[in-house]
């Protein structure tokens, strides 16, 4: 990354970088970041995988996917400057976003993660802000299988002297270690920084800003219109990044209502119009899927919740299976192709094996066990797709396609 950087000439995305990483929530920590600032008048850019339906939706400028022209512009570059330099598939497309942000004049760029952070090709650009969100298993295969090696994966992403943010409120301390070894001061949920919510809003609180002032509050703040109750925690740990990068970029509370109030995120909890209530959600490792059932029950229907369901088996699917129990009461069960993929049939296998006895069926794609399932759900139903980003994905292309 580092040497086709420098054959690139060493674009930097924005006089100002923003670097996310996390198991969990870094999507919506991002998708706030770009909504606060873009309410108060900044240019700004973000970089996100995977994508959903089109590749231009990891490119983000100004608020608008990049288009196929500027987009191959940039591919067009990173070929030339490679040489006989082999790039996977994301550093390909990273250092392309890079050279497409660097020409569209933007005062910040916001970079998420893809894996890990330390070894991750975003990382290739030294941010001046690092946030790191809830910390799980995932991607054990690389990052390794505690909580304490996928912590230290995450600090990574962290510079010496400049600001990074913990939003998980019980971090490893592997994270902790590298962050003092490093040199940053980290803020950390429930530290330095919380969330009080109320009944008709919430409070952000910092015990101290990164100029050293203390006290710092934010009162009367409307819920994120991302849904669920631990966006709020999403939530407070975007205002952390803001109040570090506060001089340089104030935003005032007006701005961050809008911010908050506008913000949208495919795929989070997201609730499609119209009956039976039909939610989509990217949830695949144990920790986000924990939270989508925790969100499902406090999100009441009157009559059955449904799921459609598909993962990759490098995936804990029986903890999946386990933890959702008591939640679904049928399950319509997809098969996701390629290597990674797991069968209809194998999920099946694995359901009984964890103890499910509600109603199973199995599909050739998630299309088509959304289709089934939306057919004969009542009014009072409800239709949960989960499990993988190439399940919602899919769903959302074939909605698209019968339009």
């Amino acid at each position: 990354m580092q040497a086709v950087l420098a054959s690139l000439g060493d674009p930097r995305p924005a006089p100002t970088v923003i670097t996310v990483a996390g198991t969990n929530g870094k999507g919506s920590v991002c998708a706030m970041l770009e909504s606060c600032l873009r309410a108060a008048g900044y240019r700004v850019g973000l970089y996100t995988s995977p994508h959903l339906r089109r590749y231009n939706e990891r490119v983000r400028i100004d608020g608008r996917e990049a288009g196929d022209e500027i987009l191959c512009a940039g591919f067009e570059r990173v070929e030339t400057a490679r040489g006989d330099r082999a790039l996977t598939y994301f550093e390909f497309g990273t250092l392309a976003a890079f050279v497409c942000f660097a020409e569209a004049g933007l005062d910040v760029a916001i970079l998420e993660v893809g894996l890990g952070g330390r070894l991750d090709a975003v990382n290739a650009i030294d941010s001046d802000c690092a946030v790191v969100t809830a910390i799980d298993l995932d991607h054990q295969e690389w990052l390794g299988d505690t909580r304490e090696a996928i912590g230290r994966e995450k600090a990574g992403i962290f510079r010496a002297g400049r600001p990074a943010i913990c939003g998980d409120p019980d971090p490893p301390a592997s994270l902790l270690d590298e962050a003092a070894r490093v040199g940053v001061y980290l803020f950390r949920a429930g530290r330095d920084f919380r969330a009080d919510p109320g009944p008709d809003g919430w409070a952000w609180r910092a015990s101290a800003g990164y100029d050293g002032a203390t006290g710092r509050q934010r009162s009367g703040l409307p819920y994120p219109s991302l849904r669920g109750a631990h966006q709020i925690d999403n939530a407070a740990t975007a205002l952390m990044a803001l109040e570090c990068l506060a001089e340089r970029f104030p935003v005032n509370q007006a701005q961050v209502r809008e911010g908050l109030l506008n913000v949208r995120l495919p795929g989070r909890f997201q609730v499609l119009p119209g009956r039976p209530l039909r939610v989509l959600d990217v949830a695949h490792n144990p920790q986000a899927v924990r939270v989508l059932a925790t969100t499902l029950r406090e999100q009441t229907v009157a009559g059955r919740t449904v799921a459609v369901f598909g993962m990759l088996k490098d995936k804990d699917i029986a903890a999946v299976f386990r933890d959702m129990r008591s939640t679904i009461d049928g399950w319509y069960l997809a098969t996701l192709g390629g290597e990674r993929g797991t069968t209809a049939e194998e999920l099946a296998r694995q359901a009984r094996a964890a103890g499910i006895e509600a109603p199973l069926q199995t599909f050739a794609s998630s299309a088509s066990a959304w289709a089934a399932a939306t057919a004969e759900a009542g009014d009072q139903d409800r239709v949960v797709g989960f499990g993988s980003f190439y399940v919602v994905g899919d769903i959302l292309a074939s909605l698209d396609r019968g339009k």
